[in-house]
């Protein structure tokens, strides 16, 4: 018999995820951020359920191949460019559309031979101080690539570095972009999730959701259920083993968790070999049976301890929901200290999947 461990999928709560950013942002067209595995989720059944969206968003030339493999014709954006000239010939040949966000990379690209036009988008660092140019070098890069025949249509792009918490650095961001961009008459790409969500004045031609796809919220205060978003990953479990434990004792290794009291606990088939994050202390939120309880002691690399005081019913074979339907990924990625991207896309490839 398989561990009892799976990974549920819903691709319709994608397919409504998307339509909410679309309703969110009804004049503008979607670039579907699938990168990183599609947050985890799978990029093909992922991409399966976003069929809809105007065009994707990848990392990687490879995961740019495979959409165009099962048939895809959208519009791809390879959010980092190019790595190495050498791939610019696969870039042209599968139609993708690399960010440039260096001077040096518009020099490449503007001297390569290549026999297919190339549609790109132009980063402008606005404050978020990652990639992008430099405004002030904006005319001289479009100069640049307006003068190679292999280039086909350009899109201005920047990433808001705040637009999750502060209104302020986004209306910084937006008036240097705006700046910049005045008199070039190009589309532009400006907003992710947050932004859509909440800065409607920086939606322009192009939006690129990303976190909200997969039913998580980019904000700290707010879950996606809050946002009429529906979580996708339910990530599922049992329980195959109880103890009970006197006052006094410890629970997991390091004894990080000693009991208060005379308590029964469960053991859960997750660890941090499946992505559960080592780092969850005593405390994180968890489901036993649709029960809310608590985690209890360090994870494991495969198991980890709850508490079954407000569980009197469990057994060994009760279901455990980590995150997903009735627990959302927000509220224990806040537990732990960290965000619901990093628990999303950390699931480990040994776990199941099952698409629902």
């Amino acid at each position: 018999m398989s561990r009892p461990l799976i990974a549920r999928i819903d691709t319709a709560a994608l397919a409504h995820n998307l339509g909410v950013a679309r309703a969110a942002a009804p004049a503008s067209k979607s670039f579907a951020v699938v990168k990183a595995n599609a947050y985890g989720h799978g990029l093909t059944r992922s991409a399966r359920a976003l069929r809809a969206a105007d065009g994707f968003a990848v990392l990687r030339v490879e995961e740019a191949a495979q959409l165009r493999s099962e048939g895809y014709t959208h519009p791809i954006v390879l959010l980092e460019g190019f790595f190495h000239p050498d791939e610019l010939p696969e870039i042209a040949r599968l139609r993708l559309r690399p960010v440039i966000h260096r001077t040096d990379q518009a020099d490449i690209l503007a001297k390569a031979k290549l026999s297919q036009r190339v549609d790109v988008l132009l980063k402008l660092n606005t404050g978020m101080n990652r990639l992008g140019i430099n405004p002030k070098r904006i005319p001289e890069t479009l100069a640049t690539l307006r003068g190679a025949a292999h280039i086909g249509s350009i899109t201005l792009m920047t990433h808001f570095a705040s637009a999750d918490e502060d209104n302020a650095s986004v209306e910084r961001q937006l008036q240097r972009f705006q700046e910049a961009a005045q008199g070039l008459n190009l589309p532009a790409s400006l907003a992710n999730s947050a932004a859509i969500l909440r800065h409607p004045q920086t939606h322009a031609d192009w939006v690129r959701p990303g976190i909200m796809l997969y039913g998580a919220s980019p904000f700290a205060e707010r879950t996606g259920d809050q946002l009429g978003l529906l979580p996708v990953m339910t990530l599922e479990s049992k329980l195959i083993g109880m103890q009970f434990v006197r006052k006094g004792e410890g629970v997991g290794y390091g004894a990080r968790f000693i009991a208060e009291r005379d308590m029964k606990i469960g053991i859960v088939a997750c660890g941090y070999a499946d992505g559960y994050p080592r780092h969850a202390d005593t405390g994180t939120p968890i489901l036993v049976g649709n029960q809310l309880t608590r985690t209890l002691g360090r994870v494991s690399m495969d198991m980890l301890n709850v508490d079954l005081t407000a569980v009197p019913t469990a057994h060994v074979g009760s279901p455990v929901t980590l995150w997903g339907v009735g627990l959302p990924v927000e509220h224990v990625a806040a537990a732990c200290g960290t965000i619901s991207y990093e628990l999303l896309t950390a699931l480990a490839p040994r776990v199941p999947v099952e698409e629902t």
